[in-house]
């Protein structure tokens, strides 16, 4: 019983690992072109993100632990 259930689920992954070129759902066309623009954009920049939304980090991270400055905002909760 057991390997029956195993064959079907490696059967089914190994379906998950096609890469084929993304296409629209059935008969559905692409989405119209932006607004200013003549040509529809293609799957692949559809699929790319805008600079944007992945921008450059530009903190350094801290290498090596230092001890934190005095604050003086920091205070115990006052008695009421």
């Amino acid at each position: 019983m057991r390997i029956p259930v195993v064959l079907i689920a490696l059967v089914a992954l190994a379906g998950c690992g096609q890469k084929v070129d993304l296409r629209p759902e059935g008969k559905k066309p692409l989405p119209v072109a932006p607004y200013g623009r003549d040509e529809r954009p293609s799957s692949e920049a559809l699929m790319k993100a805008p600079i944007q939304a992945i921008p450059e980090r530009r903190v350094e991270l801290r290498t090596r632990s230092e001890e934190r400055q005095d604050d003086p905002f920091d205070l115990p909760p006052g008695e009421e």
